[in-house]
């Protein structure tokens, strides 16, 4: 088991990000909020975790501990995989994932894309007594480049086509997103703002 990586930044996107350590790339799937927290620093530590399917090995890489901790309550959770965990903390940062599922939020788990009523019964039902084993103080600090105009959207729109959602309908909510929030400049205001609304 890959435990965490500690090396060079060498690509980063909404959805992965690529690291060098001794001369090895790793490939590393991660949420937006990790994506935010890598920031421009090219020295870099993700906390990881070994998917390994009959026909992938895929690696995932968290910026704090708490998040990989959630993402593996979520993997423990029966009809819930790794893309699915993964689209959870994207579409809420570590914090609000905790109160919903405390608070019995069926609505908020059900906004995520992928997840239906009785998978956010679920989740609740399962995790509720068991988050206890995360740090309370488990709030995750926004950030991330500011990229403009064209290039925020392409780069959004190719995340949220790697996360599985319609190109088509992608590129309408984007459009709209920007028509309506003129200052969303930032790739993960973006996505999260799409979202919301896919």
């Amino acid at each position: 088991m890959i435990h965490h990586l500690r090396g060079r930044l060498i690509e980063k996107t909404p959805t992965y990000a690529v690291m060098e350590c001794a001369g090895v790339g790793y490939q590393v799937h991660i949420s937006l909020n990790t994506y935010e927290q890598l920031g421009r620093d090219e020295n870099v530590l993700l906390h990881t975790h070994l998917v390994v399917r009959e026909d992938a090995q895929l690696l995932y890489g968290f910026a704090q501990p708490d998040e990989r901790e959630l993402f593996l309550l979520l993997l423990g959770v029966s009809g819930v995989g790794a893309n699915t965990a993964r689209m959870i903390l994207s579409a809420m940062d570590v914090s609000h994932a905790r109160q919903a599922i405390q608070a019995g939020d069926v609505d908020a788990m059900k906004s995520v894309k992928g997840i239906g009523a009785k998978t956010a019964q679920r989740i609740i039902i399962d995790l509720q007594d068991k988050l206890g084993a995360l740090d309370a103080s488990g709030t995750v600090p926004s950030g991330g480049s500011v990229m403009q105009g064209n290039n925020s959207r392409q780069e959004a729109l190719l995340a949220l086509t790697t996360l599985g959602f319609d190109r088509g309908r992608c590129e309408k909510t984007l459009d709209q997103i920007l028509k309506e929030i003129p200052g969303t400049s930032a790739v993960e205001d973006l996505i999260k703002h799409a979202l919301k609304r896919l």
